[in-house]
């Protein structure tokens, strides 16, 4: 690959989220994506930003998140310059923040192609990723196409969205029919039977200059709000128009904003094994067991007569386990919780429910 051609990749990373359901590891101080919840050596963040930077130059990949983050993002990867940081204002959706993400790269190189990427998911295969990444920004630099990346079910998840693509089409790049919202059990069985639906996996690849075009004919209002600020974009005065501007933005995802609108959607099916690790139980899917079941994570464990449990201790402590099993035990400096597997659902009311007995800063 040229230097030059090179030099036209980008990416926007998002990592402005909270991550409540792993309260109390992820809190909005400190919440998921710039944590090691896999007990792995490096948070999800430092993954993300190394699997990127593979394929795309360090200083081409930027950062959209929460202001409160910067200081973590600094901490984590100290080669981000401020300028690749781009601080919301305040928290919003998708379509906003790739929006203003999308006019500051456009502002800088007219030919940029742009990759949209979680700040927080598990991709195991780097190599099977950047060689689907290589594709995405090949076909996005052929024709004006909006392009995902969707991961080819192992089981019918109920938890994920899906894609829709034509059925027998062969391609590589294959043109999308739908996007459906997380079905039950019965049509999560269905989408696999019929062998045209593949995971959504909130990857989106296309040139910041047709994904402003979209902007400018799905949202146009949208569109219009950030127009104003062309002129002081990677400028110093960038950050008084975001605070004067961002928080009337609407809050809206990019999924309603323009996909769900566009007739020119394509999805790359990938095999690679991904999750969004959207839940503790999630985890365990993605590390080793003990012989009993048990997920052990940045602790360590003696049981008896102890099994299928999740595990997170803090600072490498001992956990201890007699007669009890399917729990999910969660332990960080101030809070400990435990809650069975089948209650998983409720941890972001338990969360709430501390912050409101005991302050925010526990949530």
């Amino acid at each position: 690959m040229s230097e030059k051609k090179n030099g036209n990749y980008y990416a926007i990373v998002m990592a402005g989220g909270v991550g409540s359901r792993f309260w109390p590891s992820s809190k909005a101080k400190n919440p998921k994506q710039f944590i090691d919840i896999l007990g792995v050596g490096e948070t999800l963040f430092q993954t993300t930003f190394k699997r990127l930077s593979q394929l795309i130059p360090k200083e081409n990949i930027y950062i959209l998140t929460n202001k409160a983050y910067v200081g973590l993002i600094k901490e984590q990867v100290p080669q981000i310059t401020d300028e690749q940081i781009v601080p919301e204002p305040e928290m919003r959706n998708t379509a906003p923040s790739i929006l203003l993400g999308s006019m500051k790269i456009y502002q800088k190189n007219p030919d940029a192609i742009t990759v949209i990427a979680p700040s927080d998911h598990w991709i195991e295969d780097q190599d099977a990723f950047t060689e689907s990444l290589k594709m995405a920004f090949s076909a996005a630099e052929k024709d004006d196409r909006l392009i995902t990346l969707g991961i080819e079910p192992t089981y019918p998840n109920t938890g994920y969205g899906y894609i829709q693509f034509e059925k027998g089409d062969a391609a590589e790049v294959r043109k999308v029919l739908q996007f459906t919202e997380k079905p039950n059990l019965k049509k999560a069985n269905q989408f696999l039977s019929e062998r045209n639906y593949l995971w959504n996996a909130g990857i989106f690849i296309w040139s910041a200059k047709y994904i402003l075009e979209c902007f400018k004919q799905f949202a146009p209002e949208m569109y219009r709000l950030f127009e104003k600020g062309k002129e002081v974009y990677n400028t110093k005065h960038e950050k008084a128009f975001l605070e004067q501007y961002y928080k009337t933005a609407a809050n809206i995802s990019i999924d309603y904003a323009v996909m769900e609108k566009s007739d020119a959607i394509y999805v790359i099916p990938v095999s690679f094994k991904w999750s969004d690790l959207g839940t503790w139980s999630s985890v365990k899917d993605h590390l080793a067991s003990d012989e009993e079941g048990n997920t052990i994570i940045n602790s360590r464990l003696v049981a008896e007569n102890a099994e299928n449990n999740i595990i997170s201790g803090y600072d490498r402590k001992i956990v201890v386990l007699k007669n009890i099993s399917d729990l999910i035990i969660v332990e960080d400096e101030e809070v400990l919780m435990i809650v069975p597997k089948e209650d998983e659902q409720d941890i972001k009311s338990l969360r709430e429910a501390v912050m409101k007995k005991y302050g925010d800063d526990l949530g």
